[in-house]
Protein backbone atom coordinates (compact mmCIF):
# COMPACT_ATOMS: atom_id res chain seq x y z
CA UNK A 1 0.00 0.00 0.00
CA UNK A 2 1.19 3.47 -0.86
CA UNK A 3 -0.26 6.85 0.01
CA UNK A 4 -0.50 10.46 -1.10
CA UNK A 5 1.74 12.86 0.83
CA UNK A 6 1.26 16.56 0.22
CA UNK A 7 4.37 18.46 1.22
CA UNK A 8 4.25 22.15 2.11
CA UNK A 9 7.37 23.73 0.63
CA UNK A 10 7.19 27.07 2.40
CA UNK A 11 7.18 30.59 0.92
CA UNK A 12 9.69 30.03 -1.87
CA UNK A 13 13.23 29.88 -0.50
CA UNK A 14 14.25 26.18 -0.47
CA UNK A 15 16.15 26.78 2.78
CA UNK A 16 12.83 27.56 4.49
CA UNK A 17 11.49 24.06 3.88
CA UNK A 18 11.12 21.82 6.92
CA UNK A 19 13.58 18.99 7.48
CA UNK A 20 10.73 16.54 6.96
CA UNK A 21 9.67 18.13 3.68
CA UNK A 22 13.25 18.07 2.42
CA UNK A 23 13.63 14.40 3.30
CA UNK A 24 10.36 13.38 1.62
CA UNK A 25 11.10 15.28 -1.58
CA UNK A 26 14.62 13.86 -1.90
CA UNK A 27 13.45 10.29 -1.31
CA UNK A 28 10.34 10.42 -3.52
CA UNK A 29 9.92 8.08 -6.49
CA UNK A 30 6.72 9.77 -7.71
CA UNK A 31 6.22 13.55 -7.59
CA UNK A 32 3.12 15.53 -8.63
CA UNK A 33 2.71 19.29 -8.74
CA UNK A 34 0.34 21.94 -10.02
CA UNK A 35 1.32 24.31 -12.77
CA UNK A 36 -0.09 26.59 -15.42
CA UNK A 37 0.09 25.09 -18.91
CA UNK A 38 3.42 25.92 -20.51
CA UNK A 39 5.03 26.95 -17.21
CA UNK A 40 7.52 25.11 -15.01
CA UNK A 41 5.36 25.51 -11.92
CA UNK A 42 6.41 27.44 -8.82
CA UNK A 43 6.36 24.41 -6.50
CA UNK A 44 8.51 22.43 -8.95
CA UNK A 45 11.02 25.28 -9.21
CA UNK A 46 11.46 25.39 -5.44
CA UNK A 47 12.75 21.80 -5.44
CA UNK A 48 15.07 22.10 -8.44
CA UNK A 49 18.12 19.93 -7.80
CA UNK A 50 16.38 17.93 -5.07
CA UNK A 51 14.50 15.41 -7.19
CA UNK A 52 16.57 12.38 -8.09
CA UNK A 53 17.19 10.90 -11.52
CA UNK A 54 14.53 8.47 -12.66
CA UNK A 55 11.78 10.00 -10.52
CA UNK A 56 8.40 9.91 -12.23
CA UNK A 57 6.88 13.39 -12.45
CA UNK A 58 3.19 14.24 -12.84
CA UNK A 59 2.55 17.88 -13.84
CA UNK A 60 -1.06 18.73 -13.01
CA UNK A 61 -1.84 21.52 -15.46
CA UNK A 62 -4.79 23.76 -14.66
CA UNK A 63 -7.36 23.77 -17.48
CA UNK A 64 -8.09 27.44 -16.80
CA UNK A 65 -6.54 30.22 -14.69
CA UNK A 66 -7.59 33.77 -15.62
CA UNK A 67 -9.07 33.10 -19.06
CA UNK A 68 -12.55 32.82 -17.53
CA UNK A 69 -13.71 34.83 -14.51
CA UNK A 70 -13.98 32.67 -11.39
CA UNK A 71 -17.66 33.61 -11.02
CA UNK A 72 -18.50 31.97 -14.36
CA UNK A 73 -20.14 28.51 -13.88
CA UNK A 74 -17.88 27.17 -16.64
CA UNK A 75 -14.82 28.05 -14.56
CA UNK A 76 -16.07 25.96 -11.65
CA UNK A 77 -17.10 23.09 -13.93
CA UNK A 78 -13.70 22.86 -15.61
CA UNK A 79 -11.80 22.99 -12.33
CA UNK A 80 -14.10 20.46 -10.67
CA UNK A 81 -13.46 18.01 -13.53
CA UNK A 82 -9.73 18.69 -13.29
CA UNK A 83 -9.57 17.98 -9.57
CA UNK A 84 -11.75 14.88 -9.85
CA UNK A 85 -9.62 13.49 -12.68
CA UNK A 86 -6.39 13.97 -10.73
CA UNK A 87 -7.90 12.59 -7.53
CA UNK A 88 -8.68 9.39 -9.42
CA UNK A 89 -5.17 9.23 -10.91
CA UNK A 90 -3.45 9.82 -7.57
CA UNK A 91 -5.69 7.34 -5.77
CA UNK A 92 -4.91 4.70 -8.40
CA UNK A 93 -1.18 5.33 -8.05
CA UNK A 94 -1.38 5.32 -4.25
CA UNK A 95 -2.83 1.80 -4.31
CA UNK A 96 0.71 0.51 -4.78
CA UNK A 97 3.08 3.50 -4.59
CA UNK A 98 3.65 6.60 -2.49
CA UNK A 99 3.33 9.85 -4.41
CA UNK A 100 4.54 13.19 -3.08
CA UNK A 101 2.46 16.21 -4.08
CA UNK A 102 4.31 19.52 -3.96
CA UNK A 103 2.58 22.63 -2.63
CA UNK A 104 4.10 26.06 -2.07
CA UNK A 105 3.31 27.63 1.28
CA UNK A 106 1.11 25.51 3.54
CA UNK A 107 -1.22 23.00 1.81
CA UNK A 108 -4.15 23.76 4.11
CA UNK A 109 -3.89 27.54 3.76
CA UNK A 110 -5.65 28.38 0.47
CA UNK A 111 -3.64 25.64 -1.26
CA UNK A 112 -4.94 23.92 -4.40
CA UNK A 113 -4.32 20.56 -2.76
CA UNK A 114 -7.36 21.11 -0.53
CA UNK A 115 -9.57 20.33 -3.52
CA UNK A 116 -7.77 17.02 -4.00
CA UNK A 117 -7.73 16.27 -0.29
CA UNK A 118 -11.52 16.30 -0.04
CA UNK A 119 -11.86 14.09 -3.12
CA UNK A 120 -9.25 11.58 -1.94
CA UNK A 121 -11.10 10.77 1.27
CA UNK A 122 -12.02 7.08 1.25
CA UNK A 123 -9.94 6.50 -1.87
CA UNK A 124 -6.39 6.65 -0.54
CA UNK A 125 -4.38 7.25 2.61
CA UNK A 126 -3.43 10.91 2.74
CA UNK A 127 -0.77 12.72 4.76
CA UNK A 128 -0.17 16.48 4.82
CA UNK A 129 3.13 18.08 5.84
CA UNK A 130 2.64 21.74 6.91
CA UNK A 131 4.85 24.52 5.64
CA UNK A 132 5.64 28.16 6.35
CA UNK A 133 2.98 30.29 4.70
CA UNK A 134 3.79 32.75 1.96
CA UNK A 135 2.36 35.60 4.03
CA UNK A 136 4.74 34.80 6.90
CA UNK A 137 7.67 35.05 4.52
CA UNK A 138 6.35 38.37 3.23
CA UNK A 139 5.70 40.13 6.51
CA UNK A 140 9.10 38.98 7.77
CA UNK A 141 10.64 40.55 4.66
CA UNK A 142 9.32 43.96 5.78
CA UNK A 143 11.44 43.76 8.93
CA UNK A 144 8.52 44.77 11.16
CA UNK A 145 6.30 42.49 13.30
CA UNK A 146 2.87 42.03 11.75
CA UNK A 147 1.05 41.95 15.10
CA UNK A 148 1.59 43.42 18.56
CA UNK A 149 -0.11 42.64 21.86
CA UNK A 150 -3.78 41.86 21.30
CA UNK A 151 -3.86 42.78 17.59
CA UNK A 152 -6.24 40.65 15.55
CA UNK A 153 -4.82 39.57 12.19
CA UNK A 154 -7.25 39.70 9.25
CA UNK A 155 -6.53 37.86 5.99
CA UNK A 156 -8.43 39.06 2.92
CA UNK A 157 -8.62 38.06 -0.73
CA UNK A 158 -8.32 40.96 -3.19
CA UNK A 159 -10.97 39.18 -5.26
CA UNK A 160 -13.63 40.43 -2.80
CA UNK A 161 -15.91 43.31 -3.82
CA UNK A 162 -14.33 46.73 -3.34
CA UNK A 163 -16.80 47.89 -0.72
CA UNK A 164 -16.27 44.75 1.35
CA UNK A 165 -12.50 45.11 1.12
CA UNK A 166 -12.75 48.69 2.36
CA UNK A 167 -15.08 47.81 5.23
CA UNK A 168 -12.96 44.91 6.46
CA UNK A 169 -9.69 46.85 6.06
CA UNK A 170 -11.13 49.74 8.07
CA UNK A 171 -11.92 47.44 11.02
CA UNK A 172 -8.72 45.37 10.90
CA UNK A 173 -5.82 45.75 13.35
CA UNK A 174 -3.23 43.96 11.21
CA UNK A 175 -4.02 43.04 7.63
CA UNK A 176 -2.78 40.64 4.95
CA UNK A 177 -4.25 40.70 1.44
CA UNK A 178 -3.66 37.83 -0.99
CA UNK A 179 -4.70 36.95 -4.56
CA UNK A 180 -3.87 40.41 -5.84
CA UNK A 181 -2.90 40.22 -9.53
CA UNK A 182 -5.33 42.19 -11.68
CA UNK A 183 -7.20 43.28 -8.53
CA UNK A 184 -4.44 45.71 -7.52
CA UNK A 185 -6.20 48.94 -8.64
CA UNK A 186 -9.35 47.90 -6.78
CA UNK A 187 -7.34 47.09 -3.68
CA UNK A 188 -5.60 50.47 -3.75
CA UNK A 189 -8.94 52.26 -3.88
CA UNK A 190 -10.38 50.13 -1.08
CA UNK A 191 -7.39 50.75 1.21
CA UNK A 192 -7.53 54.47 0.44
CA UNK A 193 -11.22 54.52 1.32
CA UNK A 194 -10.42 52.70 4.58
CA UNK A 195 -7.63 55.15 5.40
CA UNK A 196 -5.00 52.37 5.33
CA UNK A 197 -3.20 52.93 2.02
CA UNK A 198 -0.38 54.96 3.55
CA UNK A 199 0.45 52.12 5.96
CA UNK A 200 0.30 49.34 3.36
CA UNK A 201 3.32 47.50 2.00
CA UNK A 202 3.47 45.19 -0.99
CA UNK A 203 5.97 42.33 -1.08
CA UNK A 204 6.66 40.75 -4.46
CA UNK A 205 8.16 37.26 -4.63
CA UNK A 206 8.76 37.14 -0.88
CA UNK A 207 11.87 35.10 0.15
CA UNK A 208 12.56 34.29 -3.52
CA UNK A 209 15.04 35.62 -6.04
CA UNK A 210 13.89 39.05 -7.17
CA UNK A 211 12.12 39.86 -3.89
CA UNK A 212 10.94 43.46 -3.71
CA UNK A 213 9.46 45.27 -0.70
CA UNK A 214 7.91 48.71 -1.09
CA UNK A 215 5.11 50.99 -0.03
CA UNK A 216 1.94 50.09 -1.89
CA UNK A 217 1.34 53.75 -2.62
CA UNK A 218 4.65 53.87 -4.53
CA UNK A 219 4.36 50.50 -6.32
CA UNK A 220 3.72 49.85 -10.00
CA UNK A 221 0.21 49.26 -11.28
CA UNK A 222 1.15 45.73 -12.38
CA UNK A 223 2.42 43.19 -9.87
CA UNK A 224 3.60 39.55 -10.14
CA UNK A 225 1.25 36.73 -9.14
CA UNK A 226 3.34 36.01 -6.05
CA UNK A 227 2.63 39.30 -4.28
CA UNK A 228 1.09 39.99 -0.87
CA UNK A 229 0.03 43.26 0.74
CA UNK A 230 0.52 43.73 4.49
CA UNK A 231 -0.58 46.42 6.91
CA UNK A 232 1.16 46.08 10.27
CA UNK A 233 -0.78 46.16 13.52
CA UNK A 234 0.12 48.88 15.99
CA UNK A 235 -0.91 47.13 19.19
CA UNK A 236 -4.32 47.48 20.80
CA UNK A 237 -4.63 50.20 23.40
CA UNK A 238 -7.35 50.56 26.05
Amino acid sequence: MGKVICVGLGPGDPELMSVRADRLVRSAAHVAYFRKAGRAGQARQIVNGMIGAGVKEYPMEYPVTTEIHFSDPEYNRLLAEFYEDWAKKLASLAATETVVVLCEGDPFFYGSFMHLHSRLQGRAEVEVVPGITGMSGCWTATGVPITWGDDVLTVLMATLPEDELAARAREADALVVMKIGRNLPKLRRALATAGRLGAAWIVERGTMEGQRVQRLSEADEVTPYFSIVVVHGQGRRP
